[in-house]
């Protein structure tokens, strides 16, 4: 049975991503890019799904024995676990380094003291846990094959199979280091090369060192900040820049519900946020190679921009159900790829201005594209931004005129008309100001609520919407406007959970609402953690503090959080790790930091 989600660790290549529980348990795995199929799905079924469980034995009737503690080796993506036994303490050490060649998950175990006997089981199944592959010695490696895959095993240790299953029983004593290592190869190649178990752990610690090296911030939350970057750099796709939302699917919004999505893709709007967080913390590399990725993706067709692509730009992610897996605690369907794909998104093309404004007022090198596709998308959104969309949370209900992707809309103009201003670009710059303004006065006529004094979901509606906490911090209208004051009240009151967590909108419980989805959700992370930014743009410094530091103690015990909160079960739901979760988190420190607004 998997873990709750907040059990578990990532561990990363910047090319796919496994999580591994507190037992020692790799759930979910795909290989070889973070959007393949799963070699191990056992996250989202049972353990006929797949899985590879190393820890010390343990009766057959009984749980596997969860670590005893767990921690990330300094400022890395390397995980350290260690169990306290009655024969001993032995710790385990995963890894997976950033790739040169074949894709490898590395497992390193190091007697502490005593005698400690170990097992591992390891139980592959492709196609996410559809297929059984043919499991055979090759020159004394075993290795695994189906179709077009195959995933190589070594260890030194000694194995044996039994029941469709890979096992390894030994014993550690203190100074014993025994490595175990899976490797993708495709199945038509010729055998990875052996894998250097101790050289690896040398290197990837190297790589974490120098890139952390490159970190500009250094408050008080640097800890939480940090470790929310190498997240971050851990969902990015090293050989295009692509920025990958989550490295799951189908993990729910609710337990038992159907808002099961696949987010392996890269969301322009999250990476483009992404980016704006690694620029303010001094990660130029990564923001100028998502900033190619996106101009590849786009290429010469703005006008059919898409919400998200995959994670080399590829444009057709049909949705499909894999009716095998029953889902994570029986939360189905279990989707892979996203059908929102071809949704209309106005906002879209204000977050993607936006990024590459930033990446112009901090230095980043100047491409000439870049600054074409800017006014091609303005040239877009000219004629298009009156109608109506399905909005930031890509609503499958019917479109509507969303507050929020009116705000974005007029954000593109409001950037693009600085380019020109600047001298960097040509554009018919009067009649763009003309846009700009008839945008604003569109919204705050159409999506403002007098009576109420705040802003609404979209015109004419009386819900509320999360996303409305971005009007100041977009420069839409100041922080002390009597309107933005109001809306962030409002939110405050009608979408807040008893902790003064922040529900995205209203959701309809069991019929279908808003979004044309039945159930509930958690609190959305992200909309916290705008609130509190909110908070301290209006002078109420004490309030957004004591909520970010609220929303800092949500984080798993190695500072992970998913995408939402459940505050009934008081758990973490959604996708995990989620980019949209640990961005606003950086952004929302950096803000307090420069604000003087933190404890001790």
């Amino acid at each position: 049975m998997a873990g709750r989600i907040e059990d578990y660790a990532l561990i990363g290549d910047m090319q796919t991503a496994a999580l591994v529980c507190r037992d020692g348990t790799v759930d979910w795995l795909c290989l070889p890019r973070f959007d393949s199929h799963a070699v191990f799905a056992g996250l989202l079924g049972t353990e006929e799904h797949g899985f590879w469980r190393l820890g010390p034995a343990h009766a057959p009737e009984a749980e596997p024995p969860t670590a005893t503690r767990r921690t990330y080796r300094g400022e890395s993506l390397v995980l350290e676990s260690e169990w306290d036994t009655p024969r001993g303490t032995v710790r385990v050490t995963d890894f997976m380094p950033p790739r040169d060649g074949a894709p490898q998950l590395v497992r390193i175990v190091e007697g502490v003291t005593g005698r400690v006997p170990m097992r591992s089981v390891l139980r592959m199944r492709f196609s996410y846990g559809r297929i059984t592959p043919w499991v055979h010695k090759h020159e004394g490696r075993t290795v695994a094959v189906a179709g077009p895959d195959s995933v190589w095993f070594d260890t030194e240790a000694e194995t044996y199979g039994k029941s469709l299953t890979t096992y390894n029983d030994f014993t550690v004593a203190p100074g014993d280091r025994i490595a175990f290592t899976i490797s993708w190869q495709p199945s038509h190649k010729e055998p990875p090369p052996l894998p250097e178990p101790e050289q690896s752990l040398e290197a990837t610690e190297e790589f974490w060192r120098e890139w952390v090296g490159h970190c500009t911030y250094h408050g008080p939350y640097r800890e939480a900040v940090v470790r929310s970057l190498i997240t971050l750099k851990a969902l990015t796709y090293a050989p295009t820049g692509g920025i990958v939302a989550a490295p799951t699917t189908s993990l729910p919004e609710h337990l038992g519900g159907v808002r099961n999505w696949d987010y392996r893709y890269t969301w322009l709007r999250d990476a483009a946020i992404t980016l704006s967080s690694l620029l303010r913390t001094g990660y130029r590399e990564e923001a100028r190679a998502w900033r190619e990725w996106l101009l590849r993706a786009v290429a010469g067709d703005p006008e059919n921009l898409q919400i998200m692509y995959g994670i080399a730009g590829e444009r057709e992610l049909g949705e499909a159900e894999l009716d095998w897996l029953p889902g994570y605690e029986h939360s189905a369907p279990v989707r892979i790829g996203n059908g929102a794909a071809s949704q209309l998104q106005l906002d879209v093309y204000g977050e993607v201005t936006e990024a590459l404004h930033l990446g112009h007022m901090t230095g980043l090198a100047r491409n000439d594209y870049a600054s074409v596709l800017q006014l091609r998308l303005i040239r877009y959104l000219e004629d298009h931004w009156d109608e109506p969309d399905e909005g930031i949370w890509e609503v499958r209900g019917p479109r509507r005129h969303f507050v929020h992707s009116k705000v974005m809309a007029w954000v593109a103009v409001d950037r693009t008309i600085k380019l020109i201003e600047s001298g960097d670009a040509d554009g018919p710059l009067e009649r763009w100001r003309e846009l700009r303004d008839d945008i604003h006065r569109d919204v705050c006529e159409r999506g403002y609520d007098k009576e109420r004094n705040t802003f609404t979901q979209s015109y004419g509606s009386k819900e509320l919407d999360a996303s409305l906490l971005l009007i100041p911090q977009m420069g839409f209208l100041p922080p002390d406007d009597k309107r933005v004051i109001g809306t962030i009240e409002a939110i405050q009151r009608e979408l807040s959970t008893p902790d003064g967590f922040i529900l995205r909108y209203p959701t309809s419980g069991s019929e279908e609402g808003v979004d044309g989805l039945p159930g509930d959700e958690g609190a959305f992370l992200a909309c916290s953690f705008w609130m509190a930014d909110d908070l301290a743009m209006i002078g109420r410094v004490d309030e957004a503090r004591r909520l970010f530091e609220k929303l800092l103690s949500l984080r798993n015990d190695l500072g992970l959080l998913a995408e939402e909160w459940d505050p009934r079960l008081q758990r973490q739901v959604g996708n995990f790790p989620q980019a949209f979760s640990h961005v606003p988190l950086i952004d929302t420190a950096l803000r307090l930091t420069a604000s003087g607004a933190y404890g001790g």
